[in-house]
């Protein structure tokens, strides 16, 4: 007896197979060109960082860390579930645009979808204002992965909220840690390790911060 799940992977891969074949391989790109911006992103906002107060410059390089924890412990979930592929386990299923996976690469969670929940989130914390950017394109890098056929709806819902809250909870739970050892690195002797982390800028105290607030009041 089908499932919904079953029932919306089907929509969504006939859905996909009645699309122009420009378009398939648009989308086939994209789950690989994803990662690859992503990537890029992360070079940038470590770049903007350096030039910032260490606090910052702690969520850019947490960033892509998050990234890869929330991969291993996708990856160890996917283990433990053991779900099979949808292109190979749902009945009436038109072929998936791309090569379905071999038998023993799971299907529960998609790792892809974990990672790009992951990086979206972390460069979000790390340069806000491209919020607007990253996330849509996790979104859609998910999508993708159903839209070729190799993950159930379900796969990437739970990959998008995995990799998003275990980048959220650790760049919160490590940025002051982290900050300090930014910090640190600053005033080292070592001409890589100032490099690294760059010039920066110095980081605000609490007596600053309360006094900046009660100027930012009065001018109210």
């Amino acid at each position: 007896m089908d499932t919904m799940t079953d029932d919306l992977y089907r929509d969504v891969t006939d859905f996909a197979n009645d699309t122009p074949t420009w378009f398939q391989h648009l989308a086939e790109v994209w789950t690989e060109l994803g990662l690859l911006l992503f990537g890029v992103l992360f070079i940038v906002a470590w770049w903007r960082a350096r030039r910032d107060d260490p606090r910052a410059l702690a969520i850019a390089v947490l960033a892509p860390l998050v990234t890869a924890v929330a991969y291993v412990c996708s990856e160890t979930l996917k283990s433990a579930v053991d779900e099979e592929r949808p292109c190979r386990a749902v009945a009436g299923a038109v072929t998936s645009i791309v090569e379905c996976p071999a038998y023993g690469d799971w299907s529960f969670p998609s790792n892809h979808s974990t990672i790009a929940g992951a990086a979206a989130v972390g460069l979000a914390l790390a340069w806000p204002r491209i919020a607007a950017l990253t996330l849509p394109m996790a979104v859609l890098m998910a999508f993708s992965r159903v839209f070729v056929g190799v993950h159930y709806p379900h796969d990437v819902a739970v990959g998008l909220l995995l990799g998003a809250v275990l980048a959220l909870v650790l760049v919160r739970a490590a940025t002051r840690p982290v900050a300090r050892v930014g910090e640190a690195m600053r005033g080292s002797s070592t001409g890589v390790v100032r490099w690294f982390a760059g010039p920066g800028s110095p980081m605000p105290t609490p007596q600053a911060v309360t006094s900046h607030r009660r100027a930012a009041s009065h001018r109210r």
